[in-house]
């Protein structure tokens, strides 16, 4: 299968196979107008089996949601037909709006409109805990 490079736009790179979906749908790139490339399954070297999305057009990502996804992620910023800039994602300290609170005690939980704002607590772990009620979600 041959698809082609990425004139202006970003390459999601070393995705963990079968995660691209996820990501499509945590990046709302169903909105966009412009030509989007999702590859699952392709051979790798360093992991046997990678995702790659591929997005025609230079936009703005939340590279926090990029990171709690998976850290292994590797942004590729091309413009002009050349990688101006490569970016390693990492567990973010803080998640903001990505996740919800599952406590049914937490002001979260009725106050509708309050943002949803979680701590990175265990980063070995991968756990998170609410900035409002401290409960514990593991990511």
């Amino acid at each position: 299968m041959n698809v082609d490079g990425v004139k202006t736009g970003i390459v999601l790179d070393h995705i963990k196979a079968g995660k691209s979906r996820e990501i499509y749908n945590y990046l709302g790139l169903d909105k966009l107008d412009c030509a989007i490339a999702m590859l699952q399954n392709v051979s790798s070297t360093k992991y046997g089996k990678k995702d790659i999305i591929k997005i025609d057009s230079d936009i703005a990502l939340d590279f926090d949601v990029l990171g709690y996804i998976d850290s292994n992620i590797t942004v590729n910023i091309v413009k002009d037909g050349k990688l101006v800039e490569k970016l390693h994602m990492e567990l973010p300290e803080t998640l903001t709006d990505v996740l919800k609170c599952k406590n049914p005690r937490c002001i979260t939980s009725v106050e509708q409109e309050i943002t949803h704002i979680f701590k990175l607590s265990d980063r070995k772990k991968r756990i998170y805990r609410c900035a409002y009620c401290d409960a514990e979600l593991k990511g």
